[in-house]
């Protein structure tokens, strides 16, 4: 079962969500949280595996909850869920530790689907999202190979990192994976980054998405 934290302000959209994500048989929503504060609150107290979090609130907004609970429990999985779509909060959510950012139009059913694959350490973004995070990365890391030489800057762990968070691993897993420390795995993911011309996690991501397919894989 999959433990569902929903932060919105907005209490008509938040029960009507929360009562359309009861019917799946595989979701339980286990809180409502109004605002930032009580999100950070709530993930300490509920421990959700997944949390939707708005941007736009009072008191503490989305972004930095986001910030806080990622530092605190990077283990839990938040998605950006909110009508704002403007690049600042893009950016400052992923880059805050937001696994995915999708708008409220998205139908409830897709939403089901995409909690569901965030659970699994996947991330999502809406198309149009996408094109804004895709736009933001170097253009002269868009050919294959161009993207097979960087590798050669890369070490064998980092690159089996980078594969790893191409998967959708966060440190934590990554480390349990290669039998590193988080702050191993931190270093080599930095490192990374600035091999890649990168900013953050999300894009390293998307880069071996767009660049290696399954070449990394081999």
């Amino acid at each position: 079962m999959i433990r569902l934290l929903l932060v919105d302000d907005l209490v008509i959209f938040r029960a009507g969500l929360a009562a359309l994500i009861s019917l799946e048989p595989d979701i339980e929503v286990v809180g409502e949280a109004s605002n930032g504060e009580e999100a950070i609150l709530f993930a300490e107290t509920l421990r959700p595996d997944v949390i939707l979090m708005d941007v736009r609130m009072p008191i503490c907004n989305g972004v930095e909850a986001t910030k806080v609970i990622h530092q605190k429990f990077p283990w839990i999985r938040i998605m950006v869920l909110t009508t704002f779509d403007e690049d600042e909060y893009i950016c400052q959510s992923l880059q805050n530790g937001a696994l995915g950012y999708i708008l409220k139009s998205t139908p409830s059913q897709q939403l089901a689907t995409t909690i569901r694959s965030l659970d699994r350490g996947f991330g999502q973004l809406d198309p149009a999202i996408a094109l804004k995070v895709f736009s933001r990365i170097p253009k002269q890391t868009t050919t294959q190979s161009s993207a097979l030489a960087v590798l050669e800057n890369l070490n064998p762990n980092e690159i089996e990192i980078l594969r790893r968070i191409g998967q959708g691993k966060n440190n934590r897993e990554i480390a349990l994976d290669l039998h590193l420390t988080e702050g191993t795995v931190k270093n080599y993911v930095t490192n990374i980054l600035t091999c890649l011309n990168l900013r953050d996690r999300l894009q390293i991501a998307l880069w071996v998405s767009h660049n290696l397919g399954d070449t990394i894989d081999s």
